[in-house]
């Protein structure tokens, strides 16, 4: 398994059995490879993958960026030696496919793992498993045991948040969602609220935010679930185990429309070289030994049906998925991405 970074990343412990190559990436074209662009972080995908290679001897070569890899394949055109394309959320899912990088997915084993409300209608986009943003709170400086995503914004928290930036594409989405659910001008008023209530000004990933909670910097934190599964077990750096020690999960809107959930997921490159790989590959993110693996060791919600949850992520309490449909929140990235520019969001509370 080869990845080249075309951005810097942390890593979590299966990382160490990831070659690291040069950002430069020499396209493969052979029945035994799949060349993949991703979002996603290598320390989660490489359990994965190291999983497939094994069952299949095919090889994954792998991109990783944080941002530009659309763009890159939509550059590239007909040249673009991309197979696979990893995604983090369900508005790259969709921008894939309307930028034209994307062909669809003909395959009888996917559509039977996956139910129909997590594929495109026609193909071009899978997804494979799902995370839900939730609040991580001290449990010292925190008493009360539920919340709302509304309740973010309420000036008693003034100086107790923290979060990544405003335009990460986790935040995004939540605030694409609180803009299908209650209309632009709320949801801008919510963003302004929260810009005020932040302790620092956004910067880091979710794990720094509950860094900065166990220091006492800010009280509550936005973040994914699966970062405290990532906290909990990383015995490389035990530091963080102490970190996700130091708070409790709390799902908001529980008690009413649920709490904001994305996908994971991948499209098939519309000139893969390697097409037959690339949809074994996405046949095997979507069977049950792939989705055992997002369940078991990424610690995610898988999407097939009948696979469980892990005892960690059980621990953590129920989830009440908000069952708006993700495409609908998608259609309001760009919305929500303009509030978070006028709104100021990434200088800070006060500012």
């Amino acid at each position: 398994m080869t990845i080249s970074r075309a951005a810097s990343c942390g890593v979590g412990a299966l990382a160490a059995i990831i070659s690291v190559a040069a950002a430069s990436f020499t396209p493969a074209t052979a029945a035994d490879q799949v060349n993949i662009y991703s979002y996603r972080e290598p320390g989660l995908i490489a359990p994965l993958l190291k999983a497939f290679e094994e069952k299949t001897g095919i090889k994954p070569n792998v991109v990783f960026a944080r941002d530009g890899l659309i763009e890159r394949a939509a550059a590239e055109g007909a040249n673009s030696p991309m197979d696979v394309l990893l995604t983090v959320d369900i508005a790259r899912l969709m921008e894939a496919e309307t930028r034209g990088i994307s062909q669809p997915v003909n395959s009888e084993a996917v559509n039977a793992n996956i139910p129909a409300n997590y594929r495109d209608p026609e193909g071009h986009w899978v997804g494979f498993s799902q995370r839900a943003r939730i609040v991580y709170a001290s449990k010292e400086r925190v008493k009360q045991d539920s919340i709302t995503y509304e309740e973010l914004a309420d000036p008693k928290w003034k100086g107790k948040i923290c979060t990544r930036s405003g335009q990460s594409s986790y935040n995004i989405a939540l605030l694409a969602s609180i803009i299908a659910h209650s209309g632009v001008e709320k949801a801008e008023a919510w963003a302004r609220g929260l810009k005020e209530n932040l302790a620092r000004k956004p910067a880091g990933g979710d794990r720094d935010q509950v860094k900065a909670v166990y220091s006492g910097e800010c009280d509550l934190a936005i973040g994914n679930t699966y970062y405290m599964a990532a906290m909990q077990t990383n015995t490389q750096k035990p530091e963080q185990q102490e970190w996700a020690n130091s708070v409790r999960i709390l799902f908001p809107n529980a008690d009413d429309r649920g709490t904001h959930v994305n996908i994971t997921g991948a499209v098939l490159g519309k000139y893969a070289p390697n097409k037959e790989a690339g949809i074994k590959l996405i046949e095997f993110l979507t069977s049950e030994e792939g989705q055992k693996i997002y369940a078991e060791i990424v610690n995610e919600y898988p999407l097939k049906k009948g696979v469980p949850i892990s005892d960690r992520v059980a621990s953590w309490g129920p989830l009440k998925a908000d069952p708006l449909p993700l495409e609908e929140i998608a259609k309001h990235s760009a919305e929500a991405s303009a509030i978070i520019d006028r709104v100021g969001f990434d200088s800070g509370g006060g500012n």
